[in-house]
């Protein structure tokens, strides 16, 4: 007994060894997700120590600073009140990665929700997704300010609008998925065995949507940061004066002629921001597709 333990043993820390190895290489083989990864942790890191950083206030005015150039004092310069453009910029950074954050763990949750009760319940399919595609049907901007004119202007009524817009598209998702898990044998099996539909759906259906799921998070949340900003821009996000790369953008359209770095920095941080989110989200998708292993090797 002790010597066929000792083997399996053996045999079982081998698969793990290789299972280990074949994972390292499939991230070696996907460098837009190790460089998102990085470029979002960089940005992450800054938003949160900004306070340890600077103890400068994002939103006092010095009005004798207005319109300095990039120097040691102001690493990015001063916008048209003076303020410290680099201390702004993390405090934006801190709006757009909370809205963005928030926007897409709310989508996922209700998506998922509504998804998998849709590719179960043929009742609730029929209903659930004529409400998506009618959501779907109207551009998101313009359903997004319709609700925060109707709700007003905050950052949460941001949230919540974004979350509306974007929920639909999660829901189709997961219900494409969890209908392709649902015809599986194991499914199949459960049903046969008297097992209640509750648990069908959350401990059977519910682990072959993750990985999908996961991948469209990484996007939502990168669509939902340039929904916020431009939200901000058109005077319906984060309401003024709040550090937010919107309202910074909307702010440097009067002085871009004599201050470019006014519009240049916060835009740089949005498409930056965005990028390394979509490598993320494209390395996750390559990382996670077991059909991409063999092209990986190659």
């Amino acid at each position: 007994m002790s010597l066929l333990h000792k083997n399996v043993s053996a045999v079982s820390e081998a698969i793990f060894r290789e299972q280990r190895q074949l994972r390292k290489e499939r991230l070696l083989a996907s460098p837009g997700l190790i460089i998102g990864f990085v470029g979002f942790v960089i940005i992450l890191i800054l938003a949160v120590l900004v306070p340890a950083l600077s103890s400068a206030d994002p939103n006092a005015m010095v009005v004798v600073d207005r319109l300095k150039p990039p120097s040691a004092e102001h690493i990015l310069g001063t916008d048209e009140f003076g303020r410290d453009l680099f201390v702004r910029l993390m405090y934006g950074a801190r709006v757009s990665l909370w809205v963005g954050g928030c926007v897409a763990i709310f989508s996922c949750v209700l998506g998922v929700v509504i998804g998998i009760y849709a590719s179960y319940f043929k009742v609730l399919d029929h209903i659930l997704m004529r409400i998506c595609d009618g959501l779907i049907a109207i551009p998101g901007i313009l359903l997004a300010i319709a609700l925060i004119a109707a709700l007003g202007t905050s950052s949460w009524n941001v949230v919540v609008a974004l979350t509306i817009v974007y929920t639909p598209s999660v829901a189709r998702t997961v219900r494409a998925s969890a209908m392709v898990v649902r015809e599986q044998p194991y499914v199949e099996a459960a049903k046969v065995q008297g097992f209640s539909d509750f648990r069908i759906l959350w401990k059977l259906i519910l682990p072959g949507v993750i990985s999908p799921l996961t991948v469209q998070a990484s996007f939502i949340f990168a669509q939902a940061i340039i929904s916020e900003a431009s939200l901000s821009f058109l005077g319906a996000g984060v309401p003024a004066p709040a550090a937010s790369w919107g309202n910074m953008l909307q702010a440097s359209k009067l002085v871009f002629s004599k201050a470019p770095w006014t519009m240049i920095c916060p835009g740089a941080a949005v498409v930056v921001c965005v990028l390394s989110l979509n490598l993320m989200g494209d390395g996750l998708r390559d990382f996670m597709d077991p059909r991409t292993k063999g092209g990986a090797k190659k």
